[in-house]
Parts: structure tokens; sequence; C-alpha cells
């Protein structure tokens, strides 16, 4: 990890720590949001029409979203900071790729990927580098590739962190991270806010955007 910034260090670390325990949280979720589902489905039909190509979820953790993408007909692979979550991903899904990684430096040639999903995996960039985020999406995406964006929307408010229970992360206000996302050339495709299912959750947002030349 050397290189590494400290925030990415830390969140690399404490996502190793509860790896067994977040994989079984998340194990099923996808079965209870159809929404969700129907923008997964969306992002996977927008890249088919551009022509398909590779995709990449980046921040995939045990790896059940880059699954998920692959039933819905996508050549996609997973990227995690987290060793412990990319072992239980190989195991999970033996004929899928897997690879240690960080979202802000890929291992990948400029234009390679046809599409990026991010599902809750930039709320813990520290608002300050989120910019240099989008600028490497930017980079690896094909002209005219899809990303789509899960986050915690601030319902109003400003950037704000939290306590996420694994290590701190950031809500967005969808408009300031949608402009974010516009200052390294991106565009709106569509977008979705999803109440809590229960008190204790945050509103969710979603971002789907294209990449222009």
């Amino acid at each position: 990890m050397t290189g590494r910034s400290s925030h990415l260090n830390a969140t690399a670390e404490a996502y190793d720590a509860v790896a067994v325990q977040y994989a079984e949280l998340v194990r099923d979720e996808l079965d209870h949001v159809p929404l969700d589902r129907a923008l997964l489905a969306a992002f996977a039909d927008f890249v088919r029409q551009a022509g398909g190509g590779p995709v990449a979820e980046l921040g995939c953790g045990p790896g059940r979203v880059t699954a998920y993408l692959r039933g819905l007909g996508l050549d996609v692979f997973g990227v995690d900071l987290s060793p412990v979550m990319i072992d239980l991903a190989r195991r999970a899904y033996p004929d899928l790729r897997f690879e240690v990684g960080s979202m802000d430096a890929l291992d990948l040639p400029d234009g390679e990927l046809s599409g990026i999903v991010c599902w809750y995996s930039i709320i813990h960039a520290p608002p300050e580098e989120l910019p240099s985020y989008f600028a490497e999406f930017r980079r690896v995406l094909a002209p005219g590739g899809h990303l789509l964006l899960g986050f915690f929307e601030s319902e109003g408010g400003e950037v704000a962190a939290f306590d996420h229970r694994v290590t701190t992360a950031y809500r967005w206000p969808i408009d300031d991270l949608a402009a974010v996302a516009r200052e390294s050339r991106f565009v709106e495709v569509g977008r979705m806010l999803r109440e809590p299912r229960d008190v204790e959750r945050f509103r969710q947002g979603r971002l789907l955007m294209r990449r222009v030349p």
C-alpha cells in the first residue's frame, strides 16, 4: 500500500477488518431494491446500445453487484482497495475477474472501458480529492462511456461527513456531485433519489452520467 494517501490506507484496513460480516450483510440486498435493479439494467442497456465493451465495478467489495451486472450480459470485472474483500469475491464468483486497486489510480489504458459502476464506493473520498477520481474515470472511459454512481444524498444540506460504521464517509447534495462530474466533462443522463427504508438510513442518490469528448 505504499504511495497511497492515508485515507485510502485507513479505508482498506477498515474494510479488511469487517469484510466477512459485510459480505453477509449485503449478500441478498439487491433482492429487496427493485428500483436499484431497474437502474442497473438501464445502465447495462446504455452500455450495450453504445456497442458494449469492458465494464469495471470500482469498489466492488464482495462482488455481488459485479456478478449482477454479468447476469445482465456485461463483460464486467471488479476492483477494490480491500484485499480481503477481493479474496471473498474471487471465492464467491470464481469465473469473474477481481483485482486489488484504487479507483483514483487504475492500472488500465486510456479509453479502455465502456462503463464504470461506483456503488457506494465514492462515499469515502474526501470532498477535495473527488475531482481527481472523476478525472481518472474520464481517462479510462472511452468517449460515450457511461458512469453510474450510488451514494448517500445530503437531503438539501451541504457535503457532510458521517460515521458509516466502517470508516468516515460523506453525504453529497445530488446537484453538487453532478457538478463535480461535469467539471470532468460528464453529462447527466438520469438521476434518482430513494428515501430510506428505515429511520437509521440516509436518502440514497443515483446519478447516471456519460463521458463526452
